[in-house]
């Protein structure tokens, strides 16, 4: 038997809708758990949610099969300061528990039923209680994920190695997300894998991250509309910074104003690190500085979203900074809105993300001959790995949203009802120091594309009175 570490031994290694989903009037989704416990900022899912999820994952597995999950490291910054934590998305969609040095082992044919399903979770010193405040308790961690057989992580390890042996195949999560690229820095599910495939070199193992993409990707009732909350806060961070857009603001003026909306309304933060990009910034498709004056007479792009209960908005809107478009800021924007509207009618069951993408470039094409930006010879001529359009528009219509902002899915396979997929078309002329996108964030259906930013301003005359309301008022 493996002498007992507790989970911490793989973590101190570590250097480095309405329409859809009709809203209730009682959001019977929401959990009934106490909303000032120290460690919860947002109202958390009914423990049902978490439940059913982990009962569609289970179904997938063979049998003699366990699975374990293992959460995030806690990543150092400097000095002893943290960089602040964020819970592993497949370990949070399966338990609910947004806290480090947590476990999840699940077994359904384990010979002895107390670890069929078993979640570890930190154990709250006095220490910890004055330093940082406690952690959940044994009985909070089974409420909010609907786990009855909750251990401490010191237990970690002597309950995994010793039921391992009953099992003949073992399936671990790492990070597939097809967008990541590879890090030096191994993190805890890795350091996890690395040790039972030591210790367990005639066991069957077996990546988990397939079944569990393409389960997430799907999204229940409940989280679209812990989306939609998400969306919602968004919505009023935006009207909230309309208020400080005007010539001279400087750009971090803007992201203080999206920050302290955002977290005034019970969000964890920002979904991702915003853009905040006036003028030329915004041709530079991830510009992060958040730093130079906005000008009279340019526009502000805004790429930003809110997370919620770690469930990620992502919006864009394009915000002129005088609070009138350019007859030309005018045309290039209905232009790309105009693409929006299109490639949005494609979210539609039986066509793939990568399809959809494909498809909504060629659209892109269109506008960009439209606008005179190329010309038709151009096109005829052009390398098909390397067409005219890119120079204007050189990234994806859309991407998976969900519990991570650039969510899990397989993009080659056809897509099906409750996906949840942004659409953001753009164009950036640097000659002209023009970058323009809009984005939505859809919910796919059969019915149609159900658009969970229907109620967010997007035309230029919505745009420009939501702006001069806001300066009023």
């Amino acid at each position: 038997m493996c002498k007992s570490k507790g989970i911490g031994h793989f973590f101190k290694q570590n250097r480095g809708f309405r329409g859809l989903y009709p809203q209730s009037k009682s959001p019977a989704y929401l959990c009934p758990f106490p909303q000032d416990h120290p460690y919860m900022r947002y109202q958390p899912l009914d423990s049902s949610v978490f439940v059913a999820n982990r009962a569609r994952y289970t179904a997938s597995l063979g049998s003699g099969s366990m699975a374990v999950f293992v959460a995030s490291d806690q990543v150092p910054a400097n000095g002893d300061a943290y960089h602040p934590y964020r819970p592993d998305s497949n370990l949070y969609w399966l338990s609910g528990i947004d806290q480090e040095l947590t476990a999840l082992l699940l077994f359904p044919d384990c010979p002895n039923p107390a670890y069929r399903e078993v979640l570890f979770v930190r154990e709250t010193s006095p220490e910890l209680a004055v330093w940082e405040g406690p952690r959940h308790s044994r009985e909070e961690a089974s409420a909010l994920s609907g786990i009855s057989q909750v251990l401490w992580e010191k237990d970690f390890e002597t309950v995994l190695w010793t039921q391992a042996k009953y099992a003949s195949d073992i399936h671990l999560a790492l990070n597939e997300n097809d967008r990541a690229s590879a890090s030096p820095v191994r993190s805890a599910s890795q350091r996890l894998a690395g040790r039972l495939t030591n210790d367990f070199p005639l066991h069957r193992f077996h990546r988990a991250s397939p079944a569990l993409d393409r389960l997430r990707a799907v999204k229940s009732q409940e989280e679209v509309q812990t989306l939609q909350k998400a969306i919602s806060i968004t919505h009023n961070a935006l009207l909230q910074a309309l208020k400080v857009i005007r010539p001279g603001c400087m750009e971090y003026q803007v992201e203080a104003a999206l920050a302290g909306s955002i977290l005034g309304q019970g969000a964890e933060g920002f979904s991702f690190e915003p853009i905040i990009a006036s003028g030329d910034h915004a041709c530079i498709l991830h510009y992060t500085r958040n730093a130079a004056p906005c000008k009279d007479g340019d526009l502000l792009l805004m790429d930003f979203g809110a997370s919620y209960a770690h469930y990620a908005a992502d919006l864009t809107r394009c915000i002129p900074v005088n609070g009138r478009f350019t007859p030309r800021q005018k045309e290039v924007y209905d232009a790309v809105l105009d693409v929006q509207r299109q490639a949005m009618d494609l979210l539609r069951p039986g066509r793939s993300l990568n399809d959809y993408n494909q498809e909504s470039a060629l659209i892109m094409q269109d506008a960009v001959l439209r606008l005179g930006l190329i010309s038709s010879e151009e096109v005829a001529k052009q390398d098909p790995k390397s067409p005219a359009y890119k120079r204007y528009f050189p990234h994806g219509t859309g991407h998976f949203l969900g519990l991570d902002v650039h969510d899990v899915g397989a993009r080659y396979e056809s897509l099906q009802e409750g996906m949840v997929i942004t659409c953001e078309p753009g164009l950036y002329i640097p000659e002209e120091g023009l970058g323009i996108r809009i984005e939505n964030d859809v919910v796919v259906s059969a019915a149609g594309p159900v658009d969970l930013m229907k109620d967010l301003p997007i035309r230029t005359d919505e745009i420009e009175e939501a702006y001069h309301s806001a300066q009023r008022n």
